[in-house]
């Protein structure tokens, strides 16, 4: 279940994995699979010097909110509209409340959603930027904080709001994990 976070200079958005059953991630118009926590993961992996550190990032950019669809009417299965609807008519969600948690293998069904998105989407490359001087990330258009980025990371280790299934993680998390605790930069080590 995506969350509220609170960017620079866009108020506040959304961002989280949006289905139990998907490795995909909701920035507010922008999704991304987890192929994120890679570039997390480089990034974590940058020498200690660096003031600024680039990179650039693939995601699936849906520019009317009509065509993302309605979360709620989705989860509860009374709107299949968008491509989260189309998304939840394939992956529905869960009958019984304690199987709502984030699966591990969520990647495995990739493929499908791609095939999904991309009636909806325009697959675009976006920058990812970090500059110390400004203490903040840039993610595509949005601009965070070090402190809500970290919340961003956190929010992606916990597995969303339902956490991990289990407790257990799939490998591009713990990936991104062990990245960030080996890290050099000082900013990783409040993490």
């Amino acid at each position: 279940m995506p969350l509220a976070f609170e960017t620079l200079k866009r108020g506040i958005i959304a961002f989280g994995f949006f289905n139990i059953d998907v490795d995909m991630i909701l920035l507010d118009h922008y999704f991304l699979f987890a192929d994120f926590c890679k570039l997390v993961s480089d990034f974590a992996q940058a020498p200690q010097a660096a003031d600024y550190y680039s990179a650039q990032f693939e995601a699936y950019v849906i520019e009317k909110a009509d065509a993302i669809g309605d979360l709620m009417g989705a989860i509860h299965g009374v709107n299949y509209h968008g491509f989260i609807g189309e998304v939840y008519r394939q992956f529905p969600f869960p009958t019984r409340p304690e199987e709502f948690k984030q699966r591990p293998d969520d990647h495995k069904n990739r493929p499908i959603v791609e095939a999904i998105i991309q009636a909806y989407a325009t697959k675009k490359t976006l920058p990812f930027l970090f500059e110390s001087r400004d203490s903040r990330i840039t993610i595509g258009d949005y601009q965070f904080s070090m402190g809500v980025f970290g919340k961003l990371i956190r929010y992606i280790w916990n597995g969303g709001a339902p956490g991990w299934k289990n407790n257990e993680r799939p490998l591009y998390i713990t990936n991104m994990m062990k990245n960030i605790l080996q890290s050099n930069l000082s900013f990783f080590k409040d993490l």
